[in-house]
């Protein structure tokens, strides 16, 4: 196991007004990196061990958890084997210890740590008792009948040697969070700093959901004691869904740029009204296939500055330079797909569903090539297996090119299979395209 404690305020100093919402705000955030989040008064406990190779290892998600916390308002984290160990760790102040040291990491903290030993800080410092190394060498009988068992519960789940039982946090079905500033805001711009701080726990809540925001309302409250001063709210719609906490951000503070407040803001409120499911993100081989897969939300936002970024190289290369492989309505094989210019439009039309007449190669010959055959089978490094088919493609009469040839095309396709060359595409003319037997258009891969 591998838990992350995340404080609220500064222990035990745990009468902070704000310190319940802190930790609650913080257990929301959690839900996108674990559904394992335990919500106690004043701290929150998320269970990542499984979450790891999800988010790249421990460094890495540490680099990510550990920015976006502290300006939730985490007062300190800290990463351990053991729930109640992180919490100890986390209320010292202890940096991340790898789990093999933990019980060496712990032996020298204080007693008052745990929960159970606070309101025994008194009786265990007449003992003598300075760190949990020496409350652990205390007498385990004697330590139960002056301080409980509740004590040496908690003593024993720290380092591992008792199991530990939580309530996991549940996700609310609706979100909604408030936030009451530190100091009164004059300026709309500046509500941005403040509503990041809900964003984020907007992203998390997304995230559980697997879902993207199309609707918000930001709500503000203003310094009542101002006259002719009314509360005020902002919708955000998108079209697309979103849940980066950047995005969203990047998007409000264009619309509060236009809003003129009446009075000091004093409170914050942020509300979902709408949201879509959000497809999770497809790695596709090549980049305008991204783009093109309609993917919302985070997905959307990777194609889009891709796509800015090629444009800016194709200006600076040439239109000619930087080219998308793109899957064009044809049915005949040599024009079902071409290279284009990036960034050119597709041309309209349905394009053939995968399979539908047959199997087709990924990888095409620029020419068919002209094969043998004997007693009617076509040869290639020996002679082929004929495995599917025929697959009949026939058409293009209308096409004609700029020389005033044709690109009719009348051919039975087969599947064909050879010992060393793997699966073939090959085809037969047929009608007025008769003349070599046999061709090879494609490989599969």
């Amino acid at each position: 196991m591998l838990w992350v404690a995340l404080l609220a305020c500064a222990w035990p100093e745990a009468a902070e007004p704000q310190a319940g919402a802190t930790a609650r705000a913080l257990a929301v955030w959690g839900l996108q990196f674990t559904p394992r989040v335990v919500l106690l008064e004043h701290a929150v406990l998320l269970e990542v061990e499984r979450s790891l190779r999800l988010f790249g290892g421990l460094r890495a998600l540490q680099r990510r958890m550990h920015p976006q916390a502290v300006e939730l308002g985490a007062h300190a984290l800290a990463w351990a084997a053991t729930a109640q160990g992180a919490l100890a760790l986390a209320r010292a102040g202890v940096s991340p210890t790898p789990p093999r040291e933990l019980a060496r990491a712990l032996d020298a903290l204080p007693p008052r740590v745990l929960d159970a030993a606070l309101e025994h800080e008194a009786v265990l410092q007449r003992l003598g008792c300075r760190s949990l190394a020496q409350l652990r060498r205390l007498p385990r009988d004697g330590l139960a009948r002056r301080c409980g068992t509740r004590l040496l519960r908690q003593l024993d789940q720290a380092y591992g040697d008792a199991a530990e039982s939580h309530a996991w946090f549940s996700l609310p079905e609706r979100f909604q969070a408030r936030l009451e500033l530190p100091a009164r805001v004059d300026d709309a711009a500046a509500l941005l700093f403040g509503a990041r701080r809900l964003l984020l726990q907007l992203e998390g809540w997304l995230a559980a959901r697997h879902a993207g925001a199309t609707a918000l309302r930001l709500e503000w409250r203003l310094d009542t004691s101002a006259a002719h001063a009314a509360d005020g709210q902002l919708p955000l719609r998108s079209a697309l869904p979103l849940r980066s906490a950047e995005q969203i951000a990047r998007l409000l503070g264009e619309h509060l740029g236009h809003v003129r407040l009446q009075a000091p803001v004093l409170e914050l409120r942020l509300e979902l009204l709408d949201m879509q499911p959000l497809p999770a993100r497809s790695a596709g081989l090549l980049p305008a296939a991204a783009a093109a897969a309609g993917g919302a939300g985070d997905d959307a936002a990777v194609a889009g500055e891709l796509v800015l970024a090629l444009q800016r190289v194709a200006a600076r290369l040439g239109a000619d330079r930087v080219l998308q492989g793109v899957v064009l309505p044809e049915h005949r094989p040599e024009w079902a797909q071409a290279w284009r210019a990036f960034g050119l439009p597709v041309p309209a039309g349905p394009l053939p569903e995968p399979g539908a007449a047959g199997p087709r190669p990924a990888f095409l010959l620029p020419e068919p090539l002209p094969l043998a055959s004997r007693d009617g089978r076509p040869l290639w490094h020996g002679e082929l297996q004929l495995l599917l088919g025929p697959q009949r493609i026939e058409g293009g009469w209308w096409d004609v090119e700029a020389g005033g040839g044709s690109r009719r095309v009348a051919r039975d396709y087969w599947v064909a299979a050879h010992p060393a060359c793997g699966l073939l595409w090959v085809f037969r003319r047929r009608g007025r395209e008769a003349g070599a037997a046999w061709f090879l258009h494609g490989r599969f891969a």
